[in-house]
């Protein structure tokens, strides 16, 4: 019988980590006539006056901008805001590039987005169709389609969540049940050792320390000139490695995520050797 692929998952935060900015700044806010420092500037503000989770705030506070605006909150309307996004270097071809090492390794590859920026701006971006998965936050419509409600909200905690659905292969978020039985480690879809986790900042540190400590690898990549943003999660042993924000081949993140699928790999080849002998002496 063939031995099913291992299987490992790279999860990524989508806001500054594979694109340049937050998503809603590169058409939305200025379509409702605010800069971006105005917009979370008063975001912020209604969260702290209100004692409000600062992602129920500022989905909240594009509605009322929008209908200030009298710009459309039509499901459509959200998702072609993401034909706009820029993605740093690399992120392109990136997908394929990573899927062809796993398949030279004869490893599955899976890419997954959990971010707290908007599902639906990033339903229409360029590189959507590359993710198993994409853990986001996202609106209920009505019959007309116009958003009258927030259906998910993924803040910086919550967000880790969704490590243990794509550990247990629970991917559907209305599916509690079966992510609350216990599942031994090794019998798990994707085990953590299996998992990279990459991210720009403290946003992700829950995520990032969450999947270290449990024997995968955290990556937090960094802008030009801002890598003192997160030299403090090296020096906290919060992340395994901070790299340029450079996903094009040959860079420093390329070589190092090749590297690390190789370790992976390998040690899932080992483990797999070590349990067939140890199933044919029970026989």
């Amino acid at each position: 019988m063939k031995k099913e692929k291992s299987i490992i998952a790279i999860m990524y935060d989508f806001d500054k980590t594979l694109c340049t900015k937050d998503m809603q700044e590169y058409t939305f806010i200025p379509n409702v006539g605010l800069t971006p420092k105005e917009f979370w500037d008063e975001s912020n503000t209604l969260a702290k006056n209100n004692k409000m989770d600062i992602v129920l705030a500022y989905m909240y506070l594009m509605l009322e901008k929008a209908h200030a605006a009298q710009k459309s909150i039509r499901r459509d309307e959200f998702v072609r805001l993401g034909a706009d996004l820029k993605f740093f270097r690399g992120v392109k071809n990136w997908f394929d590039r990573i899927n062809s090492i796993g398949e030279d390794l004869d490893v599955k590859i899976e890419h997954y987005i959990i971010s707290s920026g908007l599902h639906e701006i990033i339903e229409g971006c360029s590189i959507y169709d590359q993710f198993k998965g994409v853990f986001a936050c996202e609106y209920l419509y009505d019959e007309n389609k116009v958003a009258c409600w927030p259906k998910n909200a993924i803040n910086y905690t919550t967000k880790t969540q969704f490590l243990f659905r794509i550990n247990k292969g629970i991917l559907d978020i209305s599916n509690n049940d079966d992510l609350n039985e216990y599942t031994p480690e090794d019998d798990r879809r994707i085990p953590f050792r299996n998992m990279i986790y990459i991210g720009d900042g403290l946003t992700d540190v829950p995520c990032m320390k969450l999947v270290k400590v449990n024997g995968g690898y955290s990556i937090a990549v960094y802008q030009r000139d801002k890598k003192e943003k997160v030299e403090d999660l090296l020096k906290h042993h919060r992340v395994d490695f901070i790299l340029p924000a450079n996903y094009s081949e040959g860079s420093k993140l390329d070589r190092t995520v090749r590297d690390i699928i190789c370790k992976i790999a390998m040690v899932d080849s080992l483990k797999n050797i070590s349990k067939s002998q140890l199933d044919s002496i029970a026989k």
